[in-house]
């Protein structure tokens, strides 16, 4: 019998001869993804999700740390491995209409993530940004986040650029209990 059967068989054979058996396909392990998968094309489409995040347990909803006005989750759809997000509990589009002590803790949120990042992943940089407005890029436009991806020499490569793909080497559950533990009290 050859590795696609005879004809006898139309060509099916038992297919635990054939696990791990090399063949013209790349394949990218991307687990995680499940989520994407199982929640649907649009996940919480009625709900703002930064809205409804908080009102669930943290590790459901991957929120690493709580403030009084604003918290920090992981993004469901990162750029890189640790990718995280603060944003105010208060339902605001722009920044021009968060309060001082929003902005302050926003601030302060963001530096603690940026030095819990840098210890438990021992990233090289960081790009630090807010998308205001769908014609901004913002995802999420009713709802004001700021994002911190950490950034390493070594994560640019052909993948983002030719393929449009990101691997990702952990799963958000692991980067969430990382980060978490890390967190500062």
């Amino acid at each position: 019998m050859t590795a696609l059967g005879d004809a006898g068989d139309a060509g099916l054979e038992d297919a635990a001869h054939l696990v791990g058996v090399p063949d013209e396909f790349q394949r990218l392990w991307v687990p995680h993804r499940m989520t994407y998968i199982q929640a649907g094309p649009e996940p919480l489409r009625e709900e703002c999700p930064f809205c409804e995040a908080p009102q669930h347990p943290d590790e459901e909803r991957l929120i690493v740390a709580r403030g009084r006005t604003a918290y920090v989750l992981l993004n469901l759809f990162p750029y890189n491995s640790g990718h995280l997000l603060v944003c105010p509990y208060r339902h605001i589009a722009t920044y021009d209409e968060a309060t001082a002590e929003e902005v302050a803790e926003i601030g302060a949120l963001t530096q603690t993530a940026m030095r819990v990042l840098r210890a438990t992943s021992r990233c090289d940089g960081f790009n630090l940004g807010m998308n205001q407005g769908a014609v901004a890029g913002a995802g999420i436009d009713a709802h004001l986040h700021q994002h911190v991806v950490p950034r390493w020499n070594s994560d640019a490569n052909f993948f983002p650029i030719i393929a449009k793909t990101k691997a990702l080497p952990q799963l958000l559950g692991d980067v969430r209990n990382t980060v978490a533990a890390a967190w500062p009290v």
